[in-house]
């Protein structure tokens, strides 16, 4: 069974003890799933009501991708568990040799990238709910609005964990392609999706605001 299939205070008691997993990426694909659900809410509002009837369509396409990228990053929490285990594991061999020393170099480092594969995409997912949050501000019901902007604080924090934890995993790398190519697109999502995340916010707190 997934965790995610399992209880909220399960989750949290693991997540709260020494276990390696889940961690922040688990946490961070789970806040982002949660902010997809918000946006979702949003949609489901939206659709069936006259005033809305002209962007219909859209919000249908919008609650169709939302819902999409909602299981991918539910897909994620039990992802980013599966590649860290191997890298916990990993600290413990020994390097008392060169040989050894050598092994455990190159293990670290072969866990390292694999672990990085998890939050980078989380911060893709994030990123691309971003985007729906955004739209769904503009022509959402007005009604619920207030929860596109929690919506997409939630996938800020999200974007902001998976990078918080690609970093982490860079330092057993020695990989110079690798490294530059995923600093590359780590920092474009990271400052394209805080900057749209934040323009989102701005609208919807001017739009709630007394």
């Amino acid at each position: 069974m997934g965790m995610t299939e399992k209880s909220c205070d399960y989750f949290l008691e693991v997540l709260a003890s020494k276990a390696p997993v889940p961690g922040g990426g688990g946490a961070a694909a789970l806040g982002g799933a949660i902010g997809m659900a918000l946006s979702n809410m949003v949609g489901n509002l939206t659709v069936g009501k006259k005033k809305y009837a002209d962007v219909e369509e859209e919000v249908k396409e919008l609650l169709a991708e939302g819902y999409r990228i909602m299981e991918e990053l539910k897909a994620l929490v039990d992802k980013d568990a599966e590649v860290f285990e191997p890298l916990s594991k990993a600290y413990s061999l020994p390097k008392d040799t060169p040989e050894q020393a050598a092994h455990k170099a190159k293990v670290m480092e072969e866990c390292s990238i694999n672990a990085c594969s998890v939050p980078l995409e989380i911060m893709r997912k994030a990123y691309a709910g971003i985007k729906i949050h955004a739209r769904m501000g503009q022509i959402g019901s007005r009604l619920a609005i207030s929860d596109v902007g929690c919506g997409v604080a939630f996938l800020k924090a999200a974007l902001v964990c998976g990078h918080l934890n690609v970093l982490i995993n860079l330092g057993a790398i020695r990989d110079q392609q690798f490294l530059e190519a995923t600093t590359k697109e780590m920092t474009q999502l990271l400052e394209d999706g805080s900057r749209l995340a934040d323009e989102t916010l701005a609208l919807v707190i001017d739009k709630i605001k007394p």
